[in-house]
């Protein structure tokens, strides 16, 4: 796929902000913070423009501690020699930025007989299914005549897994923020959520070429997103919907707050979430939940409630 569809795709996935059209990567003047009468801590209000084409690099970003920006990760050590992409792609800007509409996507469209059911019984949200997804995506392991393989020549064929994911159907934020594992939720495609980090601790959205969903395989097969993906229902203005769950039972929602402006990171807590109305049982509730954005950690730094589980094979 060319370079242009990654671009359009990243307009299609946040119509409300321009792309490529800002000066600066991040015009922040947010420094003070609140505190929800849960505990949350959401920073101040104010304008705030991402740059796609300069998104910070974040590599290396985890910490054994609750950090605005970073993963508060469960695995402290990360191998050099891990298996990920082998050459850092032209889309990497030389000064800790990448460009994520000239990221090489890989080429094809596959069919799948996705299978994802979910009930709540005793206070417990249940999801199982195959987690292959309800969208098409590229061909993996990646053939050699795909741009991609100059860059990550992932090698895992898809295959269908045993998912079953258990969250509690009524979350509730602990006294203190948990660490995350590989796997922090479940996509409403079917499929699992990763966290942000490839096997190396680098930057799993700016490394690693995924599809033109934003997912990929592991080595045992399961596809996987690292961010939210486009490919995924999510009206283009006002509050973004409910597009997945993590395991500890709060929903993660698309990156619109209620006003229909994107959030960033200077909007949200250590935990990469924040607390406001949001429709939730088909009700429209206060609480808290976490938010995919464009910047790295995308999705879950660390949980704000209580897991149940931590990986989803069954």
């Amino acid at each position: 796929m060319p370079t242009t569809a990654r671009a359009l795709l990243a307009c299609l996935l946040l119509a409300t902000v321009a792309c490529g059209d800002a000066d600066d990567p991040e015009e922040s003047t947010r420094k003070t913070t609140t505190t929800a009468a849960d505990g949350t801590t959401t920073a101040a209000t104010g304008a705030t423009t991402l740059d796609p084409t300069r998104l910070p690099v974040g590599d290396g970003q985890h910490s054994s501690t609750p950090q605005v920006g970073s993963v508060m990760t469960c695995q402290t050590e990360f191998p050099e020699n891990a298996p990920g992409a082998q050459e850092e792609g032209p889309w990497f800007n030389g000064d800790g930025t990448w460009d994520s509409t000239a990221k090489a996507v890989v080429d094809g469209e596959v069919e799948w007989a996705a299978r994802l059911e979910t009930e709540v019984v005793d206070g417990v949200r249940t999801f199982t299914g195959n987690d292959l997804p309800d969208h098409p995506t590229g061909e993996f392991p990646i053939t050699e005549d795909d741009d991609a393989a100059q860059y990550d020549r992932n090698p895992n064929a898809i295959a269908e897994q045993v998912l079953d994911v258990e969250v509690p159907a009524e979350p509730e934020v602990a006294d203190e923020p948990t660490c995350v594992g590989g796997e922090v939720g479940i996509v409403l495609t079917g499929a699992a959520l990763f966290n942000a980090f490839d096997a190396a601790g680098r930057d799993a959205v700016a490394w690693e070429t995924q599809d033109a969903c934003s997912g990929h395989p592991q080595d045992h097969g399961a596809y996987h997103y690292h961010s939210l993906t486009s490919c995924i229902a999510d009206p283009g203005e006002g509050q973004s919907t409910l597009l997945g769950y993590a395991y500890d039972g709060f929903g993660i929602y698309g990156p619109r707050g209620a006003d229909g402006e994107e959030l960033t990171n200077a909007d949200l807590d250590e935990c990469h979430g924040t607390t406001s109305e949001v429709m939730w049982e088909g009700e429209l509730v206060e609480m808290y939940h976490y938010v995919a954005t464009r910047e790295f950690p995308y999705t879950v730094g660390c949980f704000r409630g209580t897991p149940l589980q931590t990986g989803f094979a069954g």
